[in-house]
């Protein structure tokens, strides 16, 4: 058993592991290479090296004398006239091969993997010796993924964007050729046919390799920032009054992040409350049967869902608002139990890559954290858990401790499921000039808090349009909260004719909103909205009517 070794071999239509043992000669072992990848004896050449040296002959040496080991990778180049399964192989053209996917991806990436992405610098005038017109070492443009320059922003960035990730491994003299963007698997694989299934039996062929925990060279989101600080200060009454946790959903766009060579923000333009249970120390998600409606209306407002919030949040001395500092270097960032739900979401909403067999690689969803910082006060923190985390949580491999939130730990592998023998941090940031997707200066009430008084109904709604004093009726509308309700409440809802509403507050036109409000279906919330006892003229403002008193 000590002999046996597994040999990958990557070429242009991908990698593959070929099983061999130190003792097969040369010959047996491109034999297989060539049943593997389905070539005649002659139609290929395999390499030691990338760059096509030290070529693998056929020859009786065995795998050993030639020092190759368990878990080397060689590189499989086919001849000019060569073919497999009967067509011929493209190699000049990356990423050609049929069995990668047609992929949608997001528009972000469509728009990033078109851009140049190097950063150019200006001519140093102590150490450059040459022209206007020319370039040297000290001013050359730079790739996206320079490590050297990334170190030395303020703040260093220790992760490269996705993007640069991307550009490296499409990079170089081969152009990508070789790049797979490979999701990990911690499952056995099904089908093998030479031993009996698990527990009975397994083999190199179906054991999921062992899974080495590393950090991740980059990052699929660099920064994310809040529209406006109204967004996070609403979500956080609730803690302010009543003392107990919220969640949320957070929803925006993702757009480019300047500040990092081909980089990606998440902005956040809305939070969405779900229902939940909630206490000081704990929170439950329950069931939500408006969930799909939410997100339909999301993307008719030209927005998706990209993260989840969540407090942690502990009064200090209620007399000046300070709250503790818990989170930190000598406790912990995210609890597992934390790292394993962001895992859970993250592959929720896994991300759509076209380099990607699976169709999919990672994912943009993002984890804020509401938490105190070191001065006491209220900080946002965001995160995405790893590739690798993602792996272990979607396979079921990883479990929190419950003595220690800080610490969680692999499954043990049992009859039921073979287990094979972490996060990083994202900048989380409000602009300097507040953005406003939904303008509207009033509040209309937050979804699911009516352990508050708060609650969403046509007295709110009429409420809310008395306190309205703008004459715009896409200022007055423009709430995320209100479409929500417009769109889910139980007595009139407005889900199949709110589209031209919802077109008029994403594009921001008032005579959209306009026509919408001429319609019969606003003819009569304004009718329910009167029958709460209320009035409203042609202006929307609105008055209590007079109690009638009787006569003594």
């Amino acid at each position: 058993m000590a002999d046996n070794i597994i040999i990958r071999v990557q070429s242009p239509e991908g990698m593959k592991k070929i099983p061999s043992t130190k003792r097969e000669t040369a010959a047996a072992f491109l034999k297989k290479v060539a049943k593997e990848f389905g070539f005649n004896s002659n139609g290929f050449s395999v390499y030691l090296n990338r760059n096509k040296t030290g070529e693998l002959v056929s020859q009786n040496k065995t795998l050993s004398l030639l020092k190759i080991k368990h878990g080397d990778m060689l590189f499989l180049f086919p001849s000019e006239s060569s073919t497999s399964s009967g067509e011929v192989m493209d190699t000049a053209t990356p990423h050609t091969s049929s069995s990668l996917p047609s992929v949608q991806e997001d528009e972000i990436d469509q728009y990033l993997v078109k851009q140049d992405g190097k950063i150019y610098r200006n001519r140093d005038p102590q150490l450059c010796r040459h022209g206007a017109l020319g370039k040297c070492v000290h001013c050359v443009p730079l790739e996206p993924f320079d490590e050297d320059y990334l170190n030395h922003l303020d703040p260093p960035v220790k992760h490269m964007s996705f993007h640069a990730y991307l550009r490296k491994l499409t990079g170089g003299a081969d152009k990508g050729k070789f790049a797979a963007l490979e999701n990990i698997s911690c499952k056995i694989k099904s089908g093998c046919e030479g031993h009996p299934p698990w527990p009975e039996g397994i083999c190199t062929k179906c054991q999921p390799s062992a899974i080495t925990l590393n950090r991740q060279k980059y990052r699929h989101v660099d920064n994310i920032m809040f529209e406006n600080h109204t967004i996070a200060d609403r979500f956080l009454d609730f803690w302010r009054k009543t003392g107990s946790q919220r969640m949320g959903y957070l929803y925006g766009r993702y757009t480019e992040h300047k500040d990092i060579p081909l980089g990606i923000r998440a902005e956040v333009a809305a939070i969405y409350e779900p229902p939940q249970n909630a206490t000081q120390n704990s929170l439950e998600l329950l069931e939500d049967p408006k969930a799909a409606a939410v997100d339909e209306i999301a993307a008719k407002l030209g927005m998706c869902k990209v993260g989840w919030i969540f407090t942690d949040l502990l009064s200090e001395d209620t007399r000046i608002g300070t709250v503790r500092y818990s989170r930190n270097q000598d406790s912990y960032y995210l609890s597992a139990e934390e790292c394993i739900t962001a895992g859970y979401f993250q592959n929720e909403h896994s991300n759509p890559c076209r380099l990607s067999r699976d169709g999919h690689f990672g994912s943009k969803f993002v984890t804020v954290v509401a938490t105190g910082g070191p001065d006491n006060q209220v900080h946002f923190e965001g995160y995405q858990v790893s590739n690798q985390c993602m792996a272990l949580v979607r396979d079921e491999c990883l479990l929190p401790c419950k003595d220690a939130p800080e610490l969680g730990y692999a499954k043990e592998s049992s009859p039921e499921q073979y287990v094979p023998d972490v996060f990083y941090k994202i900048t989380t940031t409000f602009p300097k000039d507040p953005q406003y997707t939904f303008s509207s200066t009033q509040r209309f009430p937050i979804e699911n808090r009516d352990i508050l008084g708060e609650t969403q109904d046509f007295h709110s709604l009429a409420t809310y349009l008395s306190q309205c004093t703008s004459t715009s009726f896409l200022n007055i509308v423009s709430d995320f909260h209100l479409l929500l309700f417009l769109v889910t409440n139980e007595v009139m809802p407005l889900r199949d004719s709110i589209g031209l509403l919802l077109e008029a507050v994403k594009t921001s036109n008032e005579d959209l909103a306009q026509t919408w409000k001429k319609s019969e279906q606003w003819a009569t919330i304004e009718q329910l909205c009167s029958k709460s006892g209320f009035y409203i003229n042609h202006r929307f403002k609105f008055c209590f009517h007079q109690c009638i008193t009787s006569r003594v």
